[in-house]
């Protein structure tokens, strides 16, 4: 199999629900009675196979099917596993058309699941898990990289304001405050060990901040794999995982998109090394003009800052996790490649950094 292939398989897809994970489905029928309108049982439940750090499960009914997001059991840290929040944006996005599953009610009572949840409509299409969507005939790939570029300008140019959302995060300075909080994070985890590349980059990313300071709704993980599409159509029918959404800077949420030009297939998913003319997809410039056109800009003059930006945080992300598989507290496989990965991101970076 090819690496696309082998994330696809580890990822599509349900499994029975894994032991620690069990649900009491008499306590969720009961609950779902009194709060899902339209619901009917009997139910069954199986846990999707994606890695996603909250549990999700797909629940089956002779009529319908739902899906449900928990925080996972045991101690969590503060903040992390904000399942409410995730409902919260997407119950907000759906009377506006834009394309999210249908949030049906929330439980923050611990007494019915031992966790808090959501139930969401279970959105029917395809997810692919490789940016070269080898699926797709080579005609109808542009299509498809126009659609997740519609998608996330039509985000970037919502009302948050008049969604409700105006304490969803903090407005403005967005970059001072997150680069501050990697760079402590990366300068304080003693087990992970120093990088060049990121010592570098925690000297230079504070200093050269573009004056632009919008603020919007932001994803904050826009990737081919966190998008449900139409079954046969180039259209985006569902923006999935908002578990980093928050208010921030647009340039920044759409740096992450295009990350996957610069991105190695095996680290997440990306397209570095593909011969996209031969694959038909439409390459990184042309990616940047449609959204610049989409939003009303002429151009993006600081690109190379958002993209350095980008994937030093994510560099910061994996370092983290370099750190916890040194401690023990990471022993998983994933954690362990993502680990073994993080210089390469600290220089992919640096790369980015020096072409400004």
């Amino acid at each position: 199999m090819s690496g696309g292939e082998t994330i696809a398989a580890a990822n599509s897809g349900t499994t029975p629900v894994r032991e620690g994970y069990e649900i009491d489905l008499d306590r969720l029928d009961a609950w779902m009675r009194g709060h899902v309108e339209g619901y009917a049982g009997p139910l069954s439940a199986a846990q999707f196979r994606g890695g996603q750090s909250n549990p999700t499960y797909l629940l089956t009914t002779p009529g319908t099917r739902y899906v449900l997001r928990r925080k996972p059991p045991g101690q969590l840290l503060k903040g992390a596993h904000a399942i409410e929040r995730e409902a919260r944006v997407m119950a907000a996005l759906g009377p506006t058309g834009f394309p999210v599953p249908k949030v049906h009610a929330i439980c923050t009572d611990d007494t019915v699941l031992g966790t808090w949840f959501f139930v969401m409509d279970m959105v029917e299409g395809r997810i692919f898990w490789d940016a070269t969507f080898p699926d797709v005939p080579r005609a109808e790939r542009p299509a498809y990289f126009d659609a997740m570029n519609q998608v996330l300008a039509e985000l970037h140019q919502l009302d948050y304001a008049g969604l409700g959302l105006c304490d969803y995060g903090k407005p403005g300075n967005y970059f001072a405050r997150q680069i501050g909080r990697w760079s402590k994070q990366y300068r304080a985890d003693t087990a992970a060990g120093r990088n060049a590349d990121m010592d570098r980059l925690v000297a230079w990313l504070p200093a050269n901040i573009p004056e632009d300071d919008a603020t919007r709704l932001v994803h904050g993980d826009f990737r081919c794999d966190n998008l449900i599409f139409h079954p046969t159509e180039p259209r985006v029918i569902a923006v999935l995982d908002w578990e980093l959404s928050t208010l921030g800077h647009p340039l920044a949420d759409f740096a992450y998109a295009a990350m996957m030009y610069r991105m190695s297939p095996d680290i997440v998913a990306g397209l570095k090394g593909a011969d996209l003319a031969a694959l038909g997809i439409p390459d990184e410039a042309s990616f940047v003009a449609a959204y610049c056109a989409r939003v009303g800009r002429e151009a993006i003059p600081d690109w190379d800052f958002y993209m350095t930006f980008q994937l030093f945080r994510l560099a910061a992300i994996f370092h983290g996790i370099k750190g916890r598989v040194l401690r023990g507290t990471a022993a998983n496989a994933q954690a362990l490649s993502r680990a073994e990965a993080f210089p390469r991101l600290a220089r992919l970076a640096c790369a980015a950094m020096e072409r400004t």
